[in-house]
C-alpha cells in the first residue's frame, strides 16, 4: 500500500469515531483533523485542511463567541496561541455559547505539537442536573442513568485506545516522510500564499551556502541573499498565478548554479520548491563547450603551425635584414612595424597552443601575500607613468594551498587587462586578496569604463576581443579555465558608477577560488623504507607540518600516545606487521598508505581513509582537512 492510500485509510478511519479530534504540528499548523472536528465548531473548509495555522482557527471561534464574550478578541488570540506554544496534558469540560457542554483532553506529542479530543457531555451534563434535582424522586432512573454512563465511558476507553494507535501512525508517518525527504540531495520546501517556508527539508545551505536551516516561518526574501531572490522572484509570481516554472540561477556568493522548479500546490495553498545543486553538469557543459573550441584551436595550431611558423621565420629573416639596412625613415618605420606585426604573430600561435592544452593545477604551500607583492612589483613597469597599481590584502597567517603559477599567470593576465581597459588615459588598478570562507577572493578593479553587456556575456569565450585586433581573445578564457581546474570561477562585474551616472566606475574581475589554509598537525609518521620516510618528512614539513618518524609498527606503537600528536600517518604494510593496528580509540586520527590499488582484498578490509601511492602535498592537505574537520 502506498503512501497515499494509507493517509486515505488513516482519514476514514478517523472520520468514523463519534468525538471530534485534531492534530497540531510543532509549527502550530494543522494535521490531521476528521469530520466531526469541523462539524461540531462548523468551521469553514479552509480551516480544516492540513496546513490551516492554530491562530487563524482560534481567531475565528473568538470572534464568533465560542468562547464567550470578549473584551479584547486579539488578546484572547494571543493568551490561546502562548498556552498552544508551551502544551500541557489537560482535561477540562466547558459550557459553549449555544449551551451545550463538551469535554476537551489534550496530550503533546515526542516529536513536537499535540493531539486534542473533543466530546459533546450535554446529555451527560443533563442527566447529572436532574440527579441532583430530583435524587429522591428519581433513584431508579439513577441507577439506570448510572449504567448507560458505564457503558458510555467504556465506549470512550475503546476510543482513547483508537486514537492512540491513529496518533501512532502519524507520528511514525510523519518522522519517515522527514527522513526520507532529509536524505535527499536537494532543498525541498513549501511556500504558502504569502511566501513562507510552511515546510522544508532544512538542505537548503547544502544548495545555497551561507543560508540557515531553520527557515520555517521567514520569507523566502528574508532567507535568500537579494541578489538570488530578486532572480528568483518574477518565477516564484508566475508559480503562483498556476504557471509550473523550471530555471536555473547562478548563486552570487558560491558561484555555484542551482536548478529551481516550483509546482503551484493544487489547493491553490502556494508552491512547492525543488532547488538541485547543478554545478557539476553545467560544468561539464562550459568544459565540453571551451574543449570543443580548444580542440579546434589545437587542430588549426596542429595543420597550419608549422608552415606558418616557415612563413613568419622568412619575413622576420628578412625584415631583420632590411633593418640593417641603410633605409629612409619612413622605409625604416615600415619595417619596424611589420617586424612588431610577426612577433605578434609568434606570440599568438604560442597562446593558442596553451589555450589548446592547458596545464594541470601543482597545489603547495604558498605564502600568499609575499607572492602578490612579487607580482605587484614584476607588474608596475608594464603599466606606464600613469597608471598606480595597488595591493590589499587581508589573509590568513598561514600558507595556503595554492597553486603559484597558475595565480601568477591568472593575476598578471588580470592586471594588464585592466591597464588596456584604461586605454593610455592613465588611472588606478588595485588588487585585493581576502579569505571569505569557504573562499579566496582575488579581485582586479581599474578606474575604466567597465565592461560592456556583450563582453560581460562573452569574455571567457575563447578568441573574443574588445581590443580591435589587439588582442588574442584568450587571456580571460584562460584565467577562467584555469580558476575552474582548481575548483573555482571567475566572476566579471561593473563598479558603480558617480552617483546619479549613467555609466559604471570601472570593471571589477574576482578570481574565487577555495581556501585551503594549511593547518599544522604534529604527525607520527611510520614507514619502515628509510628513503621513502625521508622524502615524505620533506613533503610534510615543507607543508608547514612537525614530523616524529617510526620505522617500524613496534617503534610507531612505543610512539603513538605522545601528547600532542594530532596525526598517525602510517604504511598500510610495515616490515613487522599492519598499520592498522596502530588505531585506536583514545588515539589521534589514523591515515595509511599503500601502493595497493582500489579493489585489492587487503586494502578493502580498511575502513579509514586510505593515501594511494604516490600522493603530493596537495592530496594530503585534502585529505587531512576532511579527517580533521569532517
Amino acid at each position: 500500500m502506498d503512501s497515499t492510500s494509507r493517509a486515505d485509510l488513516m482519514q476514514s478511519g478517523l472520520n468514523l469515531i463519534a468525538q471530534a479530534l485534531s492534530l497540531f504540528d510543532a509549527d502550530l499548523r494543522l494535521a490531521v483533523a476528521n469530520r466531526q472536528f469541523q462539524a461540531m465548531f462548523d468551521l469553514p473548509e479552509n480551516l480544516t485542511r492540513p496546513g490551516a495555522f492554530f491562530e487563524d482557527i482560534v481567531r475565528f471561534l473568538v470572534l464568533r463567541g465560542e468562547y464567550g464574550p470578549q473584551s479584547d478578541p486579539d488578546e484572547a488570540v494571543r493568551i490561546r496561541v502562548e498556552q498552544a506554544r508551551t502544551f500541557q496534558p489537560h482535561y477540562l469540560e466547558r459550557q459553549r455559547a449555544d449551551g451545550r457542554w463538551i469535554s476537551v483532553e489534550g496530550a503533546p506529542l515526542s516529536q513536537g505539537g499535540w493531539v486534542t479530543v473533543y466530546t459533546d457531555i450535554t446529555e451527560t451534563k443533563r442527566q447529572e442536573s436532574l440527579l441532583r434535582s430530583h435524587s429522591q424522586v428519581l433513584s431508579t432512573q439513577v441507577l439506570e442513568n448510572s449504567e448507560r454512563l458505564a457503558a458510555a465511558n467504556r465506549k470512550l476507553e475503546a476510543t482513547i485506545a483508537a486514537l492512540q494507535e491513529a496518533k501512532r501512525i502519524v507520528t511514525e508517518t510523519q518522522a519517515r516522510t522527514r527522513q526520507v525527504t532529509e536524505m535527499v540531495p536537494a532543498h525541498i520546501a513549501h511556500l504558502d500564499r504569502d511566501g513562507r517556508y510552511v515546510f522544508s527539508n532544512r538542505q537548503l545551505p547544502r544548495i545555497f551556502p551561507g543560508t540557515r536551516a531553520d527557515i520555517l516561518g521567514l520569507t523566502a526574501q528574508q532567507v535568500l541573499d537579494p541578489q538570488t531572490y530578486d532572480k528568483l522572484k518574477p518565477h516564484l509570481d508566475r508559480a503562483f498565478a498556476g504557471r509550473n516554472q523550471v530555471f536555473e540561477v547562478t548563486h552570487s556568493d558560491s558561484g555555484r548554479r542551482v536548478r529551481i522548479s516550483l509546482t503551484p500546490d493544487r489547493g491553490g495553498n502556494g508552491v512547492f520548491v525543488l532547488s538541485t545543486d547543478v554545478t557539476a553538469e553545467v560544468e561539464v557543459r562550459e568544459a565540453l563547450t571551451h574543449a570543443s573550441r580548444r580542440e579546434l584551436a589545437a587542430k588549426i595550431t596542429s595543420g597550419l603551425a608549422h608552415d606558418f611558423g616557415n612563413l613568419l621565420t622568412v619575413i622576420l629573416g628578412l625584415q631583420d635584414r632590411l633593418s640593417r639596412a641603410d633605409l629612409p625613415a619612413e622605409a625604416s618605420a615600415d619595417v619596424a612595424a611589420t617586424l612588431a606585426a610577426a612577433r605578434r604573430g609568434v606570440q599568438l600561435l604560442e597562446r593558442i597552443g596553451q589555450i589548446a592544452q592547458p596545464h594541470g593545477t601543482a597545489r603547495q604551500p604558498v605564502r600568499l601575500a609575499p607572492l602578490l607583492q612579487d607580482l605587484v612589483a614584476m607588474a608596475r613597469p608594464s603599466l606606464g607613468p600613469d597608471v598606480t597599481l595597488a595591493l590589499r590584502t587581508d589573509l590568513p597567517d598561514r600558507p595556503l594551498m595554492l597553486d603559484p603559477g597558475q595565480i601568477q599567470d591568472s593575476l598578471l593576465n588580470l592586471v594588464l587587462n585592466a591597464r588596456d581597459a584604461l586605454k593610455g588615459r592613465g588611472g588606478a588598478i588595485r588588487l585585493s586578496a581576502r579569505a571569505n570562507p569557504p573562499w579566496l577572493d582575488l579581485e582586479v578593479t581599474d578606474t575604466g569604463d567597465g565592461f560592456t553587456p556583450e563582453a560581460l556575456a562573452r569574455a571567457t569565450e575563447p578568441f573574443f576581443t574588445t581590443k580591435q585586433g589587439q588582442g588574442s581573445g584568450l587571456g580571460l578564457a584562460m584565467v577562467f579555465d584555469q580558476a575552474r581546474l582548481a575548483g573555482g570561477t571567475l566572476q566579471l562585474s561593473n563598479l558603480p558608477g558617480a552617483p546619479g551616472a549613467a555609466t559604471p566606475g570601472g570593471a571589477l574581475a574576482r578570481l574565487r577560488l577555495p581556501l585551503r589554509p594549511v593547518d599544522p598537525q604534529m604527525i607520527l609518521l611510520a614507514e619502515d623504507d628509510d628513503n621513502l620516510r625521508r622524502v615524505l618528512r620533506q613533503m610534510l614539513t615543507g607543508s608547514g607540518h612537525s614530523v616524529i618518524e617510526a620505522g617500524s609498527l613496534a617503534e610507531a606503537q612505543n610512539l603513538a600516545d605522545l601528547p600532542g600528536l594530532t596525526l598517525l600517518l602510517s604504511d598500510m604494510q610495515l616490515g613487522d606487521g599492519l598499520g592498522t593496528q596502530l588505531a585506536a580509540k583514545d588515539r589521534p586520527p589514523l591515515i595509511l598508505m599503500t601502493a595497493l590499488p582500489p579493489g585489492d582484498p587487503l586494502r578493502e578490509t580498511v575502513a579509514g581513509p586510505v593515501l594511494t601511492k604516490p600522493f603530493g602535498a596537495a592530496d594530503f592537505a585534502d585529505l587531512v582537512t576532511q579527517v580533521i574537520h569532517g
